[in-house]
């Protein structure tokens, strides 16, 4: 049984990974045909859509967010590693862990902040184009800053208790 179970998060881990991308791909090329579209409307028929400004600061948003979490998931986001040039030895692996706790701390508490957020924007309950809520469109934050925060949580695990499990 417990094998099954090793099988089955590994290719949940890369499914999930390729829709990431996917997501992440669609939005962007969306985002670009969008602007050029109005860019081209505006330009050569002095027309455009009123609402798309606000759904491209939107998508914005969305792009930002999941090249974040993109970023986090190849190990490829920005890093304060200054210390880390004079750090040697066994006390790379100690200041790895450090950094990577500090990391979920620092990601958790986004993630609680983007909760509430979300919670004040349903409260008010304004529009950000058309009929879509704010909130909606605002739910890309605490759910990436909680993958983010469970992202470093894994890394932090591997590198405290390396080889231990």
């Amino acid at each position: 049984m417990a094998s099954t179970d090793q099988a089955v998060l590994p290719r949940f881990i890369k499914g999930y990974a390729a829709l990431e991308d996917g997501v992440l791909m669609a939005i962007f090329a969306s985002t670009l045909g969008l602007a050029v579209m109005q860019i081209l409307l505006r330009n050569f028929f002095d027309i455009g859509l009123i609402w798309l400004e606000s759904y491209l600061r939107m998508q914005v948003l969305w792009l930002a967010m999941l090249g974040a979490m993109v970023a986090t998931r190849e190990g490829e986001h920005i890093r304060i590693d200054l210390l880390a040039r004079f750090i040697q030895g066994r006390l790379v692996r100690y200041f790895d862990g450090a950094v990577a706790v500090f990391s979920v701390l620092v990601c958790g508490a986004a993630t609680y902040a983007c909760i509430t957020l979300v919670q004040f924007e349903m409260e008010d309950n304004l529009m950000a184009f058309g009929p879509v809520p704010i909130w909606m469109c605002q739910l890309i934050l605490p759910f990436g800053f909680g993958v983010m925060t469970l992202r470093f949580a894994e890394k932090a695990r591997r590198v405290i208790f390396k080889g231990a499990l």
